[in-house]
């Protein structure tokens, strides 16, 4: 992985956590506990950020049952921030599985790229959280309950949103949002309908919307991804993007998660 300042990475570890930040979460001995209804794991999982001072078998037992009376099975989510640094390999002792290892990717805002321009006759719409969570989620075929989560997240975020529709007619062929905090800007539901691929659409969306949030004052960028996302990654790539640090989920059945 590139090597990055540490406290840039940190920073943008915060922006990430502000930025996905439901409505239902508490602290549980130094575990910030989500457990939103929605699809992003993100809101729906232990981020471990404190070392705490309860022995570890009973801060799994009270965070199992914030998620167990929310009928949301338990993730823990695992970064190079992760305390206490010894977490992954204690969850692995206590027989949780490792899944889903994702990407945070970084790109340097501060030199400006040539202005992006967008496919002719295709329209870009700024919508609100409800507008926004809908159409993401018909693209991504999420049932009704995640949709209503997710714009109930978007529209408490504590870092606003600014949500975008790439419209052909009244089609919407690619969609994507920012949260900017300070000089910091997050990518996030950066996704392309089916009939629409392999036209650059995404790549010109995100360099839109970086266009943007570098106006506003922003002069790096972060998004996350799937290790795997082989498409996506290549996207991002060409756009600046290099990987700055990775994390993954834990959790005693990841099939149900």
């Amino acid at each position: 992985m590139t090597r990055f300042d540490s406290t840039l990475l940190s920073r943008i570890e915060d922006a990430g956590l502000n930025a996905s930040a439901p409505p239902q979460q508490r602290w549980v001995d130094g575990w910030l506990v989500r457990y939103s209804p929605g699809k992003a794991k993100r809101a729906r999982c232990v981020n471990a950020v404190a070392d705490g001072r309860l022995p570890l078998a009973e801060r799994l037992a009270l965070a199992a049952e914030v998620f167990r009376d929310a009928g949301l099975p338990m993730v823990v989510r695992v970064t190079p921030f992760t305390r206490p640094a010894s977490l992954d390999d204690l969850l692995a002792g206590h027989g949780m599985a490792r899944f889903d290892d994702t990407r945070v990717m970084v790109a340097d805002l501060t030199k400006p790229p040539p202005p992006p321009s967008l496919p002719a006759g295709l329209r870009l719409d700024t919508v609100d959280s409800n507008r926004f969570a809908e159409a993401v989620g018909a693209l991504r075929g999420s049932p009704a309950g995640q949709r209503v989560a997710h714009a109930e997240r978007l529209a408490q975020s504590p870092v606003p949103y600014r949500g975008f529709l790439l419209r052909d007619g009244d089609n919407v062929v690619a969609c994507g949002q920012y949260a900017r905090e300070a000089g910091l800007v997050g990518l996030y539901d950066v996704c392309t309908a089916e009939a629409a691929r392999n036209r650059g659409l995404a790549s010109r969306l995100c360099s839109h919307l970086l266009m943007l949030a570098r106006a506003e004052g922003a002069r790096a960028a972060y998004l996350q991804v799937d290790a795997d996302n082989t498409p996506a990654r290549a996207v991002y790539s060409r756009l600046g993007f290099t990987d700055g640090y990775a994390y993954h989920y834990r959790a005693a059945d990841p099939a149900a998660a």
